[in-house]
């Protein structure tokens, strides 16, 4: 396989996105029925036009995707096809995201809470790129827990 690499979303990619989000949407609280869905896509959308989607493609074919707000200096969203998993598509997507967000504020992000198996993977990857475990929370009635990526400052700046 070619090297993948993390790519803004554009609205030409739309069907694509979601056939991945409908992929793995039961994965993901918020996400059960059809006007959920409608509601998502036209979140994507959003994103797309503010530069703060991102997706790894696999020739036309998404096999990632991440949702970033410059604003709340958060991700928001991230999936990768299950066929994909463990190659690494996720580090890239966080990679990229995390090189156009506000390094010098927390960065956040909420996941599943350590005992669900759901959140195995996910936690896994965050504390690999360094966030820590933070506050307890729910989304869509489903019990999460924020990570929080501290700032660093470079004092070499002379």
């Amino acid at each position: 396989m070619k090297e993948m690499e993390a790519i803004f979303g554009e609205s030409s990619y739309i069907d694509s996105w979601m056939q991945l989000v409908r992929k793995v949407s039961w994965n993901f609280p918020g996400l059960e029925t059809e006007e959920n869905l409608e509601e998502h896509k036209q979140t994507v959308l959003k994103f797309m036009n503010k530069l703060q989607a991102v997706c790894v493609k696999d020739s036309e074919t998404i096999v990632g995707v991440l949702l970033f707000s410059r604003n709340r200096n958060m991700i928001c969203c991230l999936a990768v096809d299950p066929e994909y998993r463990q190659q690494g598509v996720a580090s890239i997507l966080l990679r990229k995201a995390l090189a156009e967000l506000d390094r010098s504020r927390e960065i956040t992000v909420s996941t599943f809470r350590e005992n669900d198996e759901k959140g195995i993977a996910p936690r896994a990857l965050y504390k690999k790129f360094g966030f820590q475990e933070g506050e307890m929370t729910e989304e869509f009635g489903y019990p999460n827990q924020v990570f929080v990526l501290h700032p660093y400052f470079q004092f070499n700046r002379l």
